[in-house]
């Protein structure tokens, strides 16, 4: 019997109309458009600012046309991995959500929680699942409507954020293309330092919660960027060594967008030019699970089949890893 790899068939992506930029930023908090850029790299965010829709909203809009592009039948699809830290409601899962809402009637779901590693979790679980021969489709969605945890009162949090959702369908192939390697990793260690302290079994939602702002994201930014400047890189650099990839034959980087200065120092681990790195931070912000996804959807018409490409990503818990994929279509 062949080796079935698990490979990439097709990417959508969504992300909401409203656009919050650092002007607009500057008047709701002490911050200005120099500092943001400076610091961050962050130009604009988009925000899902709409009543009563949530991260589902999202994941299903960018899943929708995900089977569109690929003209896959709904039905075809065994396995939907949400990856998400913004649920719609704690019970039930938003994949549930998502496959109610998009018709995907004989598939199984879950939601997975790694913070902003998720997407790059859930790609190595669907990968093991295709190259089982037990699943044909699985999609993978990385989503998240962080805009409903920041505190629009703190500068040093608020520039971050935004909202978005990309998903990708996998399949397999006995091509030599697809996921080829990982390395992934928590260590718990995180928990004091990227956190959201209320609402959830070991802190209840209650007026003391609400009253000290308890159910937006805490961070201690010079800790988590020196774990995650140190964690994705290693991450790189191992992936990197053991594939016998180097700077001339990785064609991408596809790094978390969570800080550009983070994305410059992986990018140097690894002595990659920018021009080899896929980068929408300014455009779109930091939207956790969803950044790797909405990355390869503005990417996608540059990539070519055979590209070697190296994700890594670097979330709250902590939890880290980086991954080594070799393309399977051309994007045009």
């Amino acid at each position: 019997m062949e080796k079935i790899n698990a490979v990439i068939t097709g990417v959508g992506g969504f992300v909401p109309e409203y656009v919050l930029n650092n002007e607009e930023l500057s008047r709701m908090v002490d911050t200005n458009d120099e500092w943001i850029m400076t610091r961050i790299g962050i130009k604009e965010r988009r925000i899902l600012n709409e009543e009563g829709l949530g991260t589902s909203y999202m994941a299903r809009k960018a899943v929708k046309q995900l089977l569109e592009k690929t003209g896959t039948d709904p039905l075809e699809i065994d396995c939907l991995i949400m990856a998400t830290t913004t649920p719609d409601f704690p019970i039930p899962s938003t994949a549930s959500i998502v496959v109610g809402r998009t018709g995907m009637k004989n598939a199984f779901c879950v939601d997975l929680n790694a913070a902003c590693s998720g997407f790059l979790f859930s790609m190595d679980m669907a990968a093991s699942m295709i190259q089982s021969g037990r699943y044909k489709k699985v999609i993978v969605c990385g989503g998240d409507k962080l805009s409903s945890i920041t505190d629009y009162t703190d500068r040093a949090t608020c520039p971050i954020f935004g909202d978005g959702a990309g998903a990708v369908l996998v399949e397999g192939t006995t091509e030599d293309f697809g996921w080829k390697d990982s390395y992934l990793r928590t260590d718990g260690k995180g928990l004091p330092y990227l956190c959201l302290k209320g609402g959830g079994s070991a802190c209840p939602s209650s007026y003391f919660t609400i009253d000290h702002r308890m159910h937006t994201i805490h961070q201690e930014g010079r800790t988590v960027y020196k774990f995650a400047v140190t964690n994705m890189s290693d991450s790189c650099a191992l992936i990197a060594e053991r594939n016998g990839l180097n700077n001339e034959n990785i064609t991408w980087v596809l790094p978390h967008q969570a800080n550009v200065r983070i994305i410059e120092a992986v990018a140097n681990r690894l002595n990659m030019p920018m021009e080899k790195v896929m980068l929408n931070i300014q455009r779109y912000g930091n939207t956790s699970a969803g950044t790797l996804p909405l990355a390869l959807w503005d990417y996608e018409k540059q990539l070519k089949k055979g590209d070697n490409i190296i994700l890594t990503a670097f979330g709250g818990g902590f939890t880290w890893g980086a991954a080594y994929m070799k393309w399977g279509y051309d994007g045009q």
